[in-house]
């Protein structure tokens, strides 16, 4: 959905008339309303369906290895017309419990992989001896690792911060959140999550690493039009050893920029930076129809190993 806004603009002329919805007082086009704030946000066709949360116990598969079972709940319930998604934040809400647990699989797979890597021979050792290995294919043993900082970014109404709490616990996850909806939906509902009220480009991420004692692994559902930022300021956060992974959903086209083979028409400056400071994997690839709106584009988790300063 473009915004009206826009370079690429949209010819209202043109939209079929059973689409097209013009009220006294806003506007309303493709199932986006602009108020008299000049707010767009998404009018749902039927708020009681929309609202419904999306309960499932489900076993994930991520990169051939099983999580076991994993119980999700997406697009947890929501005050009816107050908490409809706002273009301006780029909000696209996860509903689907499998999609929402094969993310977070992918984000322990991630972030105890780079970890591990990290890890001294010795520190493995007294690890093992203390029995305090954690085994990056069991989704409910993330609260045992040591050293683990998750970060997520964006969480909205937070069908994967009620995942993560459970894998990892509320002493090692901190949310970054513009909406102010969200914080406080979140904060009522986990009073001891951490939240910072923040946009996500202005995260400090070297103080708050600094702050956490250690690198930081980050999770998110990035919005599609402050996709590349993000992903920068991380390469650059990685320098300093402040961001150690990263498992963010983004454009599927996107995806296959950064990793994109040399001598092909997706390989750019993404492909060049993100190989050269990072080791980038698609996990998997996301349909429209998970998300609260619908996209009109498929998307992709990316899975980034930072390779940090002693590595370049």
């Amino acid at each position: 959905v473009l915004h009206p806004s826009s370079t690429n603009k949209v010819n209202i002329d043109k939209v079929p008339t059973r689409r097209r919805r013009i009220r006294s007082g806003s506007h309303s086009l493709r199932g986006w309303v602009q108020g008299t704030d000049g707010e767009w946000t998404w009018e749902e066709d039927d708020p009681s369906a929309a609202y419904t949360p999306i309960s499932s116990t489900t076993t994930a598969t991520i990169d051939g290895e099983s999580t076991g079972e994993i119980s999700v709940q997406a697009t947890p319930t929501l005050p009816s017309g107050k908490f409809r998604p706002k273009q301006s934040l780029g909000q696209n809400y996860l509903r689907d419990g499998n999609t929402v647990a094969k993310i977070v699989r992918a984000f322990a797979k991630d972030a105890v992989e780079t970890l591990a890597a990290s890890t001294s021979k010795e520190d493995v050792a007294v690890a093992a001896k203390n029995d305090n290995l954690v085994d990056p294919t069991n989704f409910n043993s993330l609260k045992q690792q040591t050293g683990l900082r998750a970060v997520e970014l964006g969480p909205g109404a937070g069908a994967l911060t009620d995942v993560l709490l459970q894998s990892v616990g509320s002493s090692n996850l901190q949310c970054i959140e513009i909406d102010g909806r969200s914080v406080e939906l979140l904060s009522e509902k986990h009073p001891s999550l951490r939240i910072h009220h923040e946009d996500v480009l202005q995260v400090d991420y070297a103080v708050l690493a600094k702050e956490e004692g250690g690198p930081l692994s980050i999770i998110g559902n990035l919005p599609y039009y402050i996709t590349s930022q993000i992903l920068f300021a991380l390469a650059d956060a990685s320098h300093g050893n402040s961001v150690r992974s990263a498992t963010v959903t983004m454009q599927w086209e996107v995806a296959q920029r950064i990793v994109a083979p040399t001598r092909c028409k997706d390989y750019g400056i993404l492909s060049v930076v993100f190989q050269l400071y990072t080791t980038p994997k698609i996990h998997f690839k996301i349909p429209p129809t998970v998300f609260y709106p619908q996209p009109k584009v498929d998307s992709a988790l990316l899975g980034l190993h930072f390779l940090g300063p002693t590595s370049l």
